[in-house]
C-alpha cells in the first residue's frame, strides 16, 4: 500500500518560483542513474525560448513546492498540438506518494483546455503506463528502444514517425 497523498494545490509557476524549481529539479534528479544532470538547464532553456507551454507546481498546505512538471511543444510528422512531458520532479522525501501522478492528471486537464491533441514522453513504461501512456512502436526518438517512447492521444490520430523535442533538450548545458 502506498503512503497517503499529501493535501496539494496546483498552480502555474511565477517568476518567484524559478530558483525553487531549479533546486527541486536538481535534488530530484541527483540520485537517478538515467540522469545526466542537465534537467534544470532544460527547464531554463525552455523558459528562455518561450517554449514552456505549461509549468505546473504541486504545493502543500504550508505553501512548500513539492513537485514540478514541464510541458513543451514537440514535432511529430503530420501532427500538431502535441506536447512533451518533462522534466518532472518531486521532492525526494515525497517521491512515490502519488504527487507526480496528481500533477500529470491536472496537467492533462489543462492541456485539453488549450486544445492539445496529445502528450509524449521518454520514460519507464512501469511508471507512465498506469497513467495511461502507451508505446505502440510507431513513434521513435533517435536510437532509443521504442518501448521508452510513449504517448497519450487526447484527440485525433495516434503518432507515428520520429519524435523531436525542443532544441532546449539538446543545447549544451548552461
Amino acid at each position: 500500500m502506498s503512503p497517503p497523498l499529501p493535501s496539494l494545490t496546483f498552480r502555474l509557476e511565477t517568476p518567484a518560483d524559478v530558483d525553487v524549481i531549479n533546486d527541486l529539479t536538481t535534488r530530484a534528479f541527483a540520485p537517478m542513474s538515467f540522469s545526466d544532470g542537465t534537467e534544470p538547464q532544460v527547464i531554463k532553456r525552455l523558459r528562455e525560448r518561450q517554449e514552456l507551454t505549461l509549468s505546473l507546481l504541486a504545493v502543500n498546505d504550508a505553501g512548500r513546492i513539492l513537485g514540478h512538471v514541464a510541458f513543451s511543444p514537440v514535432q511529430i510528422p503530420g501532427l500538431s498540438k502535441w506536447y512533451g512531458l518533462g522534466p518532472i520532479s518531486v521532492e525526494p522525501a515525497h517521491q512515490r506518494k502519488g504527487i507526480g501522478r496528481a500533477m500529470v492528471t491536472k496537467a492533462i486537464r489543462d492541456l485539453r483546455k488549450i486544445g492539445a491533441r496529445g502528450i509524449t514522453l521518454i520514460g519507464n513504461p512501469a511508471v507512465y503506463g498506469p497513467m495511461g501512456f502507451v508505446s505502440h512502436g510507431h513513434l521513435t526518438h533517435g536510437d532509443l528502444p521504442p518501448h521508452l517512447v510513449q504517448h497519450m492521444t487526447l484527440s485525433g490520430d495516434d503518432p507515428a514517425g520520429e519524435l523531436r523535442f525542443s532544441p532546449a533538450f539538446d543545447d549544451a548545458p548552461a
